[in-house]
């Protein structure tokens, strides 16, 4: 049987797409990522994805700092789509997509986001929910839309605010949180349990 063609963005370090091909490799997705792309030409993500012999697309974008012009994203799109991508895996991508992308991956684009949202979209959440009193903060699945961090949420995993948290604490443990729901939601789509 065919696995499903996986596609993942990432900008930074690629801790999720690390716990992603873990649970691939696991078995516990029944996927394959077929390429790897980021707007950071050094990034982490394309380390990891070279040492584990994946196919790597880095795209450089010079006029716009939080989103790919239209002839960037088009590019973007004819890199997944040449790879057979059916499935687009935002893994710390720090860029707004728009309707080149939105248009040729219907509700197939899917992104995690350190927040219990709606609260706390954008940058740096955790440092919002930890400076604005939480008790409780957490991850969220989403799929994406032409907002920020605005479209249908998938599920969520809540983690406890502690007494003495930081940023750095905080962070380290939504992220947790995160290399467990993403991998499980994943699965969920090949498995066709998500409309």
């Amino acid at each position: 049987m065919r696995k499903l063609c996986l596609g993942v963005l990432g900008s930074g370090k690629g801790s999720n797409f690390r716990a992603i091909h873990e649970a691939i490799r696991n078995g516990r997705i029944d996927a394959r990522v077929a390429i790897v792309c980021s707007d950071v030409p050094e990034a982490g993500i394309l380390q990891l994805a070279r040492d584990a012999g994946i196919p790597r697309y880095s795209i450089t974008e010079t006029l716009f700092k939080t989103r790919l012009s239209k002839e960037r994203e088009e590019e973007l799109v004819k890199q997944l789509q040449g790879a057979g991508v059916e499935l687009v895996v935002l893994a710390g991508y720090m860029r707004m997509l728009k309707s080149p992308m939105l248009n040729a991956f219907p509700r197939r684009i899917i992104n995690i986001h350190p927040s219990l949202l709606p609260k706390f979209p954008g940058l740096m959440a955790w440092r919002q929910a930890l400076e604005s009193g939480e008790r409780v903060s957490g991850c969220t699945v989403h799929f994406v839309d032409e907002g920020m961090d605005s479209g249908e949420v998938i599920a969520q995993a809540e983690v406890p605010i502690l007494p003495g948290d930081t940023r750095e604490s905080l962070h380290a443990r939504i992220q947790e949180a995160e290399h467990l729901l993403y991998p499980e939601v994943i699965g969920r789509f090949v498995r066709g349990e998500l409309p």
